[in-house]
């Protein structure tokens, strides 16, 4: 019965009756508790359809999230149940009739009982079609945590970059102070070492100068014969000057 091509027949008929009716329809599903949003899972659901002209029973069908339609019981006006296959019990559903509420208990509601539920009325001669009661799990968010996560990770990545460029930052500038101190000693070192060389080159030339005198300014300065071994050697002496040279015969001064 579930998804036949008859019922979907039945269910065009009916929403074109229902357009031409107007408001004449009177038939609504929804829930019995009027606070209810969605059904959890393994919760005992309750549906309602109030009908106040149907003299020939109502009957209950969910249509999924495919748009298959499902056949779940026919409940008659004396409160008679049939389920698909002309069952008189079913052992996940339970259709009654209350005056004019025609209920559909959903005995734990699963996975596969989620769509959306209508009631469908016989007024000769056209077919009534309720407004559909949408009952769905609710929605979970499940990529919010996720985004929230990535977003946490972003963010402590990018805090952690900037904090490592920071320190980056922080040590390139304490080593420019650093730089510069150690090129200021290095050149200070290197004109103390060219100082000291150039003392150490004067004061080697100085001591030289002294040991070893010039031979010109030796004999520019008055000698005696015992100081002079040239004079000594040509037979000459202070006291006698004016012999220039010795030649044969001369007489000593």
């Amino acid at each position: 019965m579930a998804g036949s091509p008859a019922l979907l027949l039945l269910l065009s008929l009916g929403l074109c009756c229902n357009g031409a009716q107007g408001q004449g329809n009177t038939t609504e599903a929804r829930f019995l508790d009027r606070t209810m949003k969605h059904p959890q899972e393994g919760q005992r659901l309750e549906l309602e359809c109030t009908s106040y002209n149907s003299y020939s029973g109502v009957s209950w069908v969910r249509q999924d999230k495919d748009g298959k339609l499902h056949f779940i019981v026919y409940i008659s006006m004396f409160s008679q149940t049939t389920y698909p296959g002309y069952a008189k019990s079913s052992s996940q559903f339970e259709g009654s009739k209350q005056g004019n509420s025609y209920r559909l208990v959903v005995k734990s509601f699963r996975a596969q009982d989620q769509g959306t539920y209508f009631c469908i009325t016989n007024i000769e001669p056209m077919l009534h079609f309720s407004s559909g009661q949408p009952a769905f799990f609710p929605v979970t968010t499940t990529a919010a945590p996720t985004t929230s996560t990535a977003t946490t990770q972003s963010s402590q990545v990018t805090m952690k970059d900037n904090s490592q460029q920071d320190s980056d930052a922080g040590t390139s500038s304490d080593n420019t102070p650093r730089f510069y101190c150690t090129m200021t000693m290095w050149v200070n070192l290197s004109c103390a070492c060219l100082l000291l060389l150039t003392a150490i080159t004067i004061t080697t030339t100085h001591c030289q100068s002294k040991s070893h005198p010039d031979t010109l300014h030796r004999f520019l300065q008055p000698h005696t014969t015992e100081h002079s071994p040239l004079l000594q050697g040509n037979g000459l002496s202070a006291s006698c000057p004016h012999a220039a040279t010795a030649y044969p015969g001369h007489k000593k001064c």
